[in-house]
């Protein structure tokens, strides 16, 4: 039985995240460069963080000290990893695979160009969080996973003292939004500074902070609290992200009816 629920909750987790490598990534080794530098440096923030967390002794047992800089790391390394890619990117297109346009298109006006290069940034943007996504993934999930392997596992059904306490489940299930949102706040993080709209920088800080702190609450195990915020800010925010790559509400329609006739790459 914890054999079943241990595969559950890891597929809960990781699922999502290894689907898109899977189908958007695996195929492109230049994508899977991007993405593992992206992981390195969710590590290297990680690291950062780390250490900044073992030299100040007084707050080493405060949470909210620890999860506040982790969170202020994140967000730099996020910042230095756009200006790498923005200072590689010519290089990178030399070795895209995708960027050659199909054989018969003898013409590309300077829109369409334009339209290109801007798709590419987004894919970078994209790709990159996905390696900041599975990365944190990986970190905060699986020592949950190590213990829940058996023979029996403390948290799985839930406590007559704490209503839910199905603590494998929801930290699998808080896990996951984790990885998507590393995308999305990716896409919107570097759109705002490549488009000079800190709005949508403030945005992705803002939530960032918002949701790791209430987090915090699950130690209280308010997990109807944490786990409907955040899938609600990932819910918004993956809404914005669509508008800001160029996605409509033709798209959608066009994609439920089965009739758009273009290919979207990723």
């Amino acid at each position: 039985m914890t054999l079943l629920q241990l595969t559950g909750a890891m597929f809960i987790a990781y699922g999502p995240a290894f689907a898109l490598f899977v189908f958007t990534i695996a195929k492109d080794p230049l994508r899977i460069i991007v993405m593992m530098a992206g992981m390195f440096f969710w590590l290297l923030s990680l690291l950062l963080s780390s250490i900044w967390w073992t030299a100040v002794v007084p707050l080493k047992t405060d949470l909210w000290f620890g999860v506040t800089f982790s969170v202020i790391f994140q967000e730099v390394g996020r910042f230095f990893y756009y200006k790498l890619l923005r200072k590689a990117e010519d290089g990178l297109q030399q070795f895209d695979t995708r960027a050659p346009q199909p054989q018969g298109r003898t013409q590309i006006d300077n829109t369409s160009h334009t339209s290109a290069t801007e798709g590419t940034r987004h894919g970078y943007a994209y790709v990159a969080g996905l390696g900041f996504g599975m990365m944190s993934a990986l970190f905060s999930f699986v020592n949950v996973l190590a213990d829940a392997k058996g023979p029996g596992t403390v948290g799985i059904h839930e406590d007559p003292g704490h209503p839910l306490q199905a603590f494998l489940l929801t930290s699998a299930f808080l896990t996951m939004c984790f990885s998507l949102l590393h995308i999305v706040w990716n896409i919107l993080f570097f759109y705002g500074f490549e488009n000079r709209d800190y709005r949508a920088v403030v945005l992705v800080v803002a939530t960032h902070f918002l949701i790791s702190l209430l987090s915090l609450l699950d130690t209280q195990y308010l997990y109807h609290i944490t786990l409907p915020i955040s899938y609600a800010i990932l819910l918004v925010l993956s809404v914005i992200s669509f508008f800001v790559v160029g996605g409509s509400i033709s798209n959608i329609k066009a994609a439920l009816s089965c009739k758009n006739e273009r290919s979207y790459d990723l």
